[in-house]
């Protein structure tokens, strides 16, 4: 990406967020928790170093065969940390074993349409939509027979901790969520922006038509490598540690998944009648009660609200933490030491 190009983001991702997050999320007003700042310490990954989680572990929770790693003491408090598109499981590479050093049962799973996940009948529809996604966290929680869990993501893992914690808060100890409160509405979705706003969104117009299907199919793994750039434009990322990643998305489904989900946000997609009440639910933009801890890198480039705009959504205890040192988007793979700290902080809220 050249760097005038670049300028031009930063220079309007302030009031594009900003104008995102008061039309998605329709809320207003300045935040009621103080933002603590902190530096990374991130810890660099070596090009070519093997996955640090060991065999990963396959089971069978609601319609999918989950691959997941389930790491540190079978007895501890449990952590589920949910990835994003287009990451995967290693985001948490560096995370998963800090927490389970902690104590901390640490279960990092694939989502649908990633890794070794895969759906158990060819003829279930390869459904994107955020609730499904929800309700896979929870079938996992169920086959393993997790009561109550933290919940910890970014990106699709931050938006699906949202809706479990808002939707199933029995199921919630507590949440870390990097860029705060992500739950939204095929209504909100069909609201315009500005146009410096809708730049950000490009690629899920593309996404919306048939050459962006294909394209994405055809180049996957350059697209998923121009997004992490993008999101992440001060992370300087080798090629040994995307192509990790990139393996994920190998799956057969994915692509059908990923462009299912961006479809149905913005209502070009049905999603399955049997979710229509959970989204009536979202659709109201319900508060989240249990303690959390937002999260925001201070160089996103990813679209995401201003922490001000969603402060009051979070009626518990809640703190928000802007993490400084050039963190973007991926926050857990680039500044894991503070993921870490605010996973453990957030249990004792």
């Amino acid at each position: 990406m050249s760097e005038p190009i670049n300028r031009d983001r930063r220079r309007f991702l302030g009031t594009a967020a900003m104008t995102l997050a008061a039309t998605q999320i329709g809320l207003s007003g300045p935040a009621t928790a103080q933002a603590a700042e902190a530096k990374p310490t991130a810890r660099p990954i070596k090009p070519g170093t093997d996955t640090p989680f060991g065999p990963l572990k396959q089971i069978d929770a609601g319609v999918l065969n989950v691959g997941y790693v389930d790491a540190g003491p079978a007895d501890g408090p449990v952590v589920v940390l949910l990835h994003g598109w287009p990451y995967d499981i290693h985001s948490f590479a560096d995370v998963a074993p800090a927490l389970a050093s902690a104590g901390h049962r640490v279960i990092v799973p694939y989502l649908r349409g990633y890794g070794t996940t895969r759906f158990l009948s060819g003829e279930t529809f390869r459904n994107g939509q955020p609730s499904a996604l929800a309700l896979d966290t929870i079938a996992l929680m169920d086959a393993l027979k997790i009561e109550k869990a933290t919940l910890a993501g970014f990106d699709w893992g931050a938006r699906t901790a949202n809706i479990v914690a808002a939707l199933w808060p029995e199921r919630t100890k507590a949440m870390v969520s990097v860029s705060g409160y992500l739950i939204g509405n095929q209504e909100a979705g069909k609201k315009p922006l500005p146009p410096t706003a809708e730049l950000e969104w490009w690629y899920q117009f593309y996404f919306a038509t048939d050459r962006g299907r294909a394209g994405y199919d055809q180049y996957r793994h350059d697209f998923a490598k121009l997004i992490w750039r993008l999101a992440s434009p001060k992370w300087e990322f080798d090629d040994a540690t995307f192509d990790r990643s990139a393996a994920a998305f190998d799956n057969p489904d994915h692509v059908a998944i990923v462009i299912h989900n961006y479809r149905w946000r913005l209502g070009l997609a049905p999603g399955e009648p049997k979710y229509d009440e959970l989204e009536k639910r979202l659709a109201t933009a319900p508060e989240i009660a249990v303690p959390t801890i937002t999260m925001e890198g201070d160089a996103n480039g990813a679209p995401h609200p201003d922490a001000s705009a969603y402060a009051k959504k979070f009626s518990g205890q809640y703190a928000h933490r802007l993490i400084a040192g050039g963190t973007g988007h991926n926050l857990p793979q680039e500044a894991p030491q503070a993921f870490v700290d605010a996973v453990i902080d957030v249990t004792k809220f």
